[in-house]
């Protein structure tokens, strides 16, 4: 079962976190003009991780009252966005991330989590919009998505399911099945979008002295893609 413990309303400690950096004008980490919050610190290390500065770096302490001031300033250019918490994985820093979401909350601020899905809380789940990012490219094993998109249903959240397509590691057509079996299980409606794996995180890794696991494998061209999407709809078309 996922942590639903809930936080004592006389709780009103000062809520310290670290993240990485802060992007603003992204228009590709949810719906309209956004402010990302990079948190630092996450539970895989994914062999394609486009963000490994996050997974090998402590990140800058924050308070949330005073990162809530800084991302209000943008409140006058989101056009209908809001704040994303990405990463690394924000669902590490639980009260960080609840205390944030909440704060931006009240302010009429929306607030959706990027995550792997791998750490089931349904209080985070019930704070904002929500993305999970499959990671099947080193595995077969999807219990920990079952676990995180029943919690979702629980709270009455429909996430948008990403996957990042990585030609001979999670392309073929069974591993494509599996996953689109598990995501209609959960979410009839549901759907997935494919994000294709590219090298352009190369350069980070050098700066950082760690080696890119995936060096040697090739990027994901727009006909992979479209595979992915022919296979995928054809197995929700076959589990209707």
């Amino acid at each position: 079962m996922c942590n639903i413990n809930k936080r004592g309303a006389e709780d009103s400690a000062p809520h310290i976190g670290y993240i990485d950096s802060v992007y603003c004008g992204s228009g590709v980490d949810g719906k309209g003009l956004r402010c990302v919050v990079f948190f630092a610190g996450c539970n895989l290390r994914c062999p394609f991780c486009h963000n490994p500065e996050t997974l090998f770096r402590q990140g800058e302490a924050v308070e949330a009252d005073a990162l809530v001031a800084r991302l209000e300033r943008y409140k006058p250019y989101f056009k209908r966005g809001g704040v994303t918490f990405s990463g690394g994985e924000p669902f590490l820093q639980k009260e960080f991330a609840l205390a944030l979401a909440r704060k931006l909350t009240e302010r009429g601020i929306h607030v959706l989590f990027e995550t792997n899905g791998h750490i089931c809380d349904e209080e985070l789940i019930a704070a904002g919009e929500i993305v999970c990012d499959v990671k099947n490219q080193e595995t077969d094993d999807l219990s920990a998505y079952a676990k995180f998109f029943a919690a979702c249903v629980r709270q009455g959240k429909v996430p948008q399911v990403t996957n990042v397509l990585v030609p001979g590691k999670n392309d073929s057509a069974e591993k494509l099945r599996a996953l689109a079996r598990l995501v209609k299980e959960y979410f009839p409606q549901g759907k997935i979008k494919f994000l294709p794996f590219r090298k352009l995180c190369e350069d980070k890794y050098k700066e950082l002295g760690v080696p890119f696991p995936y060096a040697a494998v090739r990027e994901a061209e727009e006909e992979d893609i479209e595979r992915a999407y022919t296979v995928v709809n054809d197995a929700f078309r076959q589990n209707s």
